[in-house]
């Protein structure tokens, strides 16, 4: 059988959203989001991060920033026994440079579910804006839009 996974915005939906979040002293993880993730995970679903950082592009932060946070990030979450399958970020903005990599573009949706065997109907696209629940549905997965900023706890009823 494929496997299941819950794919994840990064700023608002696991750390605060700040505006281009780049430093570590600035990247606070929301609250009860191990324990949400814990749960997630003996559900059976992989975790895997697909966030937009145009900031790079747009000369705002460098890509080793980004790379510090996300070491970060993983680090904390496997002291808690989360693993993350990957995270997938898109370093360009359409002011400066075409992708297709970009949410609402699913490019790394579809790397996700090809890569790691995912069957995109069991799976979820956990976002706080309108272009990551695109994104998701765009691959054929369910996309769960939220309030940026709030415990994932809100929407567990809906993560069957």
């Amino acid at each position: 059988m494929k496997n299941k996974a819950i794919f994840l915005d990064r700023d608002g939906v696991i750390n605060v959203e700040r505006g281009y979040t780049h430093r570590l002293e600035d990247f606070v993880i929301l609250p009860d989001l191990i324990e949400v993730l814990q749960l997630f995970q003996k559900k059976g679903y992989l975790l895997i991060i697909v966030s937009n950082q145009s900031g790079i592009a747009k000369k705002l932060y460098t890509q080793a920033e980004v790379e510090i946070l996300h070491h970060y990030l993983v680090g904390e979450l496997s002291k808690n026994n989360v693993a993350l399958s990957e995270i997938y970020y898109c370093v360009h903005h359409s002011d400066v440079s075409r992708c297709i990599c970009r949410k609402p573009d699913s490019l790394f949706v579809e790397k996700g579910l090809a890569r790691f065997d995912i069957d995109a109907a069991r799976s979820y696209f956990i976002g706080d804006k309108e272009r990551d629940v695109e994104a998701g549905e765009k691959a054929g997965v369910k996309g769960i839009l939220i309030e940026a900023n709030i415990s994932l706890k809100t929407i567990l009823n809906q993560i069957k």
